[in-house]
């Protein structure tokens, strides 16, 4: 049971992903609210877990994951390289994918932000409507919303645990039955 609750805690916080991704893809911010909120949807999924498997290694593990990221991008955003709502959003994601998923989350960071870059160098890859839109937001801004991939990559990994949690829920269901 508690696995399903943190279960539902993580598809909770995939809406709150996608609608951070487009607020940041339109205003360049990133609020503090929602990050706070994706805190507690991640530290309640994680807190689950911890219970229900008796182990804190992934709690920790996100913790640390969270501070390093953390304290390794905030002098980029120093230098005005990143967004400070990018480096929270960063710091935050360790949190909801817990430890386990920081491979993929990572694999899949990487994917995002290499198409976002090809589309801000080629930005003739885009529908002609889409492209209109992404070259004014480029003219007013001049900068590229970097929680846009982040967000994806969370929603991925989320998606993919979910799917790996409720496949394996299945195939022991089944093992069961059949005994």
């Amino acid at each position: 049971m508690l696995f399903a609750v943190s279960l539902l805690l993580k598809a909770l916080a995939v809406p709150l992903l996608a609608r951070i991704a487009w607020l940041d893809f339109v205003t360049q911010k990133i609020a503090n609210r929602e990050v706070l909120l994706l805190l507690c949807l991640g530290l309640g999924s994680l807190q689950l877990v911890s219970v229900a498997s008796g182990s804190w290694w992934d709690m920790g593990l996100s913790a640390i994951a969270g501070l390093v990221l953390f304290v390794a991008l905030f002098p980029f955003w120093i230098i005005r390289k990143v967004g400070a709502g990018d480096v929270k959003l960063m710091a935050v994601v360790p949190f909801l994918t817990g430890g386990s998923g920081l491979a993929v989350f990572s694999v899949l960071l990487l994917v995002f932000a290499l198409a976002t870059a090809a589309i801000v160098k080629n930005p003739f890859m885009l529908p002609a409507g889409a492209f209109r839109v992404y070259i004014q937001h480029l003219d007013r801004k001049g900068v590229v919303p970097f929680g846009v991939p982040i967000s994806a990559a969370a929603i991925c990994t989320i998606a993919f645990q979910i799917y790996a949690s409720l496949a394996l829920a299945g195939s022991s269901g089944i093992l069961q039955q059949l005994n």
